[in-house]
């Protein structure tokens, strides 16, 4: 009988994903996966359809998981506005935690899944690089109140709590539009396809200013530790890649890979150039026989947006992580070219 039980919200996306498939390496680990679509199960893995949002039927699906040790929390559900993105998230980290807490009697360790927006990397130059003890900024923010419920929650409790804040969350995930690696990857096969050189399109000073990616398996990695590492217990931590880059350095790189010429940066809204290309994708796929993905699946445009118009440095400092007992990094331009090729050899993009 496995010792460990893993419960992890949020299971079908990048982040849940490449934790489900690193503890299934681990060994010693059953894994309970949660999420709105659903899964195929595997000998250790057993995927469970819920919507989170539902109080009851949340509590009527996670009634039997009197096994669960660690909670990942990875879930997020995405809103228009800042403000607007409290009340759903906030409602679903409640409800599974209010049907999980009272059911599992070995409760070890529940974890939040954060990000930069806690030290208001989303709303324009932050103190960088921020560090786990920055002074707070002015409300709403969604990952705040999450930790602050999760606080509250634990006190007296047998249980401790982490929270990792990683920066832009890099991996291989179908059907994920929040991943930049996707947006890079079909930004550039259809740019090949146009028979168009590879132009960054986000603000001027975005391309020159300093910025980090966090891989998914490392992250992964990160999760484990902070939640069977008792000296990670009731912490924050920042995780990245350990390194730091600029556009204007690694874009080239990425154009190479793609086998497509580089030009000078040109601004536009990947929303809207990229937005008439579901015809183009749809030959790209039919051409390559790619694995099928509805073009608003494929790639959040916004998203991508969102991280190109950061014109200013976008880093956190992760020693604390390193003092407490995690030395993992990755090489990010090495993380691109690893994420593209496991792309093409899972035929989510075509070969070079």
């Amino acid at each position: 009988m496995m010792d460990n039980v893993a419960l992890v919200v949020g299971a079908r996306g990048v982040i849940g994903g490449n934790l489900v498939a690193h503890l299934q390496e681990l060994g010693g680990w059953k894994v309970i996966g949660l999420s709105r679509r659903g899964g195929e199960d595997s000998e250790r893995v057993r995927h469970v359809r819920v919507d989170l949002h539902d109080a009851a039927a949340t509590r009527t699906v996670l009634a039997g998981l009197s096994d669960v040790t660690h909670v990942f929390y990875a879930a997020y559900q995405d809103a228009p506005t800042f403000a607007e993105l409290v009340e759903p998230n906030q409602r679903m980290l409640v409800n599974v935690l209010e049907a999980i807490e009272p059911v599992a009697a070995g409760l070890r360790h529940v974890q939040l899944m954060q990000g930069y927006k806690v030290y208001g990397a989303h709303l324009g130059p932050f103190k960088s690089p921020a560090r786990e003890d920055d002074l707070p900024h002015m409300p709403p923010e969604f990952n705040v109140e999450q930790q602050a419920f999760l606080e509250r929650l634990q006190e007296g409790k047998g249980w401790r709590w982490s929270a990792l804040r990683p920066s832009v969350v890099c991996g291989v995930a179908l059907g994920i539009p929040m991943n930049l690696a996707m947006v890079l990857a079909v930004y550039a096969t259809v740019s090949k396809h146009l028979k168009v050189p590879l132009r960054f399109p986000g603000v001027p000073g975005a391309y020159r200013s300093l910025i980090e990616m966090t891989d998914a398996g490392l992250l992964a990695k990160a999760m484990v530790w902070a939640a069977t590492d008792p000296r990670a217990a009731n912490q924050a931590y920042n995780i990245n890649n350990g390194d730091l880059f600029r556009w204007e350095h690694l874009w080239p790189i990425l154009a190479k890979d793609f086998n497509i010429p580089v030009a000078p940066p040109l601004p536009m809204r990947l929303a809207d150039v990229m937005g008439d290309k579901e015809p183009v994708w749809e030959q790209i796929v039919a051409a390559h026989d790619l694995a099928p993905t509805p073009y608003r699946d494929v790639s959040s445009w916004v998203f991508g947006d969102a991280v190109f118009s950061w014109d200013y440095d976008l880093i956190a400092d992760g020693s604390k992580a390193r003092r407490h007992g995690f030395h993992e990094y990755v090489d990010t331009e090495a993380m691109f070219v690893r994420i593209f090729d496991e792309m093409r050899a899972r035929r989510i993009i075509p070969p070079r």
